[in-house]
């Protein structure tokens, strides 16, 4: 089972835990166009993987090898965010189910819900949490 955490109390992990990782799995698009944690006051960088390939959205097939690649190890506490909250949870079960232990899913994602407007990073996730992002 993995966990659903608040984007704030992401934020403290990764501020007070060395082994705290941040994955963000959307894809090169939404990095581009929508943003990107900034986690420089926690002295760390997000990990960017895409979960799936932009423009097609297949899921990507190297996913849990990139993440090996990048240095993410067992060991991490590792926190999974996207837009919603959805595909943070495939990918961070798919970590999990290789023996990744410390896996959550970061709470309504990068943007949460939209809002009675249809607009996103209003409601809730982690723009809305007043978390630090910049456009990439």
């Amino acid at each position: 089972m993995v966990e659903d955490v608040a984007p704030n109390l992401v934020w403290e992990a990764l501020k007070t835990n060395p082994q705290a990782v941040l994955v963000d799995v959307r894809t090169d698009a939404e990095w581009n166009f929508v943003g990107i944690p900034d986690l420089s006051e926690a002295g760390k960088q997000a990990v960017l993987i895409p979960w799936q390939l932009y423009p097609t959205m297949q899921k990507n097939a190297r996913f849990l090898d990139a993440l090996a690649e990048a240095g993410v190890t067992q060991a991490d506490a590792v926190y999974f965010l996207c837009r919603s909250g959805a595909r943070s949870m495939a990918a961070a079960q798919a970590a999990q189910a290789i023996g990744y232990a410390q896996v959550f899913n970061i709470l309504d994602g990068f943007e949460g819900p939209p809002d009675p407007h249809g607009h996103r990073g209003q409601v809730a996730g982690w723009k809305a949490s007043g978390l630090p992002w910049a456009q990439k």
